[in-house]
């Protein structure tokens, strides 16, 4: 498996975990019934995971925040990421199995029926099994009551999720510095490297590409980004130049040297004509 790969799998398992959890906690876990002296009617009133469990709605949270820290960082950095985001799961996990308990449901039913209006915003208050008052229900001091757990598919969604969460981490731990990482093209260049380079100088074994990175960089340095996306040298143009400057003046000299020769035979043919005639 190639590390692209492996990093995918690794945020996209992370992200099924918390959103499972987030999920589940928002589903009726457990209800709590309260059997009322006479004449009051027993009622019953629903509870949910984040009612029981807060915590681990509060940590699917962190974990999605953790996994984006992931796709931010490097190197050591990221292995920091890895630890937190696995303890996240860690803890919702054992969130859920420490605090989902009968007296725990009753306790928190109890509390809902005693607050209406947080209740209300939980969507359980009023919850009874016959004729209730519209104002909410009321649990008598000495009421009789027992907890009904209904959520256990959710109880153990949460913990798959928790435990996705928890791998994700432990696999950011160990491998995540050799996944790839964000794209540093805009980063600051190292201090050797900007030092070491000058004014009109490339990098070695840089190619002159006619991409808008490098022919800002030629513009910063002076250069021409036409001449180098042609794949030459200004410094090599300049010395075809001179040297084709070089050949045509040495053409012209010969031509020149030809001439004259040339004219010195016919002066000397005229000259020996001329002594003929007077002899």
């Amino acid at each position: 498996m190639t590390a692209k790969r492996e990093y995918g799998y690794v945020l996209a398992g992370g992200a099924v975990g918390a959103g499972l959890i987030l999920l589940a906690v928002r589903q009726q876990w457990a209800k709590a019934a309260f059997t009322e002296p006479k004449p009051l009617t027993s009622q019953v009133i629903s509870v949910s995971g984040s009612d029981l469990v807060p915590l681990a709605g509060a940590l699917a949270l962190a974990a999605l925040a953790g996994l984006a820290a992931v796709i931010a960082t490097r190197g050591v950095l990221r292995r920091a990421a890895g630890v937190v985001l696995a303890l996240f799961g860690a803890g919702a996990g054992a969130a859920v199995l420490s605090s989902v308990t009968a007296a725990t449901v009753i306790s928190v039913a109890a509390s809902k029926v005693a607050s209406p209006g947080t209740a209300a915003v939980s969507g359980a208050a009023g919850s009874t099994t016959s004729g209730s008052s519209s104002g909410g229900a009321l649990v008598v001091s000495g009421s009789a009551a027992h907890a009904v757990m209904s959520g256990t598919p959710w109880h153990v969604a949460v913990l798959a999720g928790a435990l996705l969460v928890f791998l994700a981490g432990v696999a950011t731990a160990l491998r995540g510095p050799g996944w790839p990482v964000m794209s540093a093209r805009y980063d600051a260049p190292a201090g050797g490297a900007a030092a070491g380079r000058t004014a009109g100088q490339r990098p070695p074994g840089r190619s002159p590409a006619l991409d808008a990175a490098s022919m800002w960089e030629s513009l910063n340095s002076g250069e021409d980004p036409t001449e180098a996306g042609q794949g030459g040298d200004p410094a090599d143009d300049r010395a075809t130049d001179d040297s084709a400057t070089d050949d045509s003046a040495t053409d012209d000299s010969a031509t020149d040297d030809s001439a004259t020769d040339d004219r010195a035979a016919d002066n000397g043919a005229v000259a020996q004509r001329e002594r003929k005639t007077n002899a």
